[in-house]
């Protein structure tokens, strides 16, 4: 299974800076954040001179740009807040075929018009359901036009805050366009971390099958998204690396949610225990 990183990890005043740090740790594979090359998060343009420049720097590296950072609050209460971060996206999409990076990855948001990771209680709403569904929708249409996946990530903060509500979102749109990012740090809500393996189960039972990112990192309470280190928390690796071999799930496993002096012992945790899930067979 390939580990990945996220460029962001690695503050640096240059891209090239950037890509020498991820390459010094011998990760060979990337979700490319467009701040590392100087832009916003989602920028209105991105030159195609730049986003050539991206593509070369990674492969004098041996570096592939598994997926792209594309996170806008797809459930604002603000239309032209949506609209926005739809025209934004189409920018980054268009960049798909120069950087070959096949997935970007979305955030589904909430109705807080602050904080797209916060929780709101209208998230529960028939009509902010009917909003995010409808971005949603626009949004794949904006992957098919580009070639490109979509990579939706379930939180429970999130209108799309279970693997449940994925699975019903996913059946909806009805495209190969959406996908998931599995991330078993962001399932648990309220009271849910003692039934820790039967919601990890869960998910992947419903989700095992849609998956084309996972994430790596840890979480220590419930009701919020996990935010330590792979390693760092209560997060059962063990049963998480066995469902992802089990969904039949190469990778990449991105590591986020840690900073740049805890990338070394991130990885080591993370081949440990990949080699022992693999010696299971």
């Amino acid at each position: 299974m390939q580990i990945g990183i996220f460029t962001k990890i690695f503050a640096r005043p240059s891209l090239d800076l950037v890509l020498d740090a991820v390459a010094a740790t011998g990760l060979r594979c990337v979700q490319f954040n467009l701040e590392s090359a100087g832009l916003p998060p989602m920028p209105d343009s991105v030159p195609p001179e730049l986003a050539q420049r991206i593509r070369e720097a990674t492969t004098a590296r041996s570096l592939t740009i598994a997926s792209v950072q594309g996170t806008f609050n797809m459930s604002h209460p603000d239309p032209e807040h949506r609209r926005a971060g739809l025209r934004r996206l189409r920018v980054i999409a268009g960049t798909g075929a120069i950087l070959k990076a096949p997935v970007i990855a979305i955030c589904i948001g909430t109705r807080d018009p602050e904080n797209m990771w916060r929780h709101h209680p209208d998230n529960a709403t028939a009509e902010a359901w009917r909003d995010m569904s409808a971005c949603v929708r626009d949004a794949v249409r904006i992957a098919a036009d580009a070639g490109v996946t979509l990579a939706l990530e379930p939180e429970v903060t999130n209108l799309v805050g279970s693997a449940a509500c994925a699975r019903r979102l996913l059946d909806e749109i009805g495209s190969p366009h959406l996908q998931i990012t599995m991330d078993a740090a962001n399932l648990f809500h309220a009271g849910e971390l003692p039934r820790m393996a039967e919601i990890m189960d869960e998910a992947f039972a419903l989700l095992g099958r849609d998956l084309v990112l996972a994430h790596a990192k840890d979480i220590s309470r419930d009701g919020e998204a996990g935010q330590e280190p792979a390693g760092h928390g209560r997060l059962d690796y063990d049963r998480y690396l066995s469902l992802l071999r089990a969904s039949r799930f190469p990778g990449p496993l991105l590591l986020h949610g840690l900073a740049e002096a805890q990338v070394a012992g991130c990885i080591s945790f993370l081949r440990t225990k990949i080699a022992a899930a693999e010696s299971l067979g």
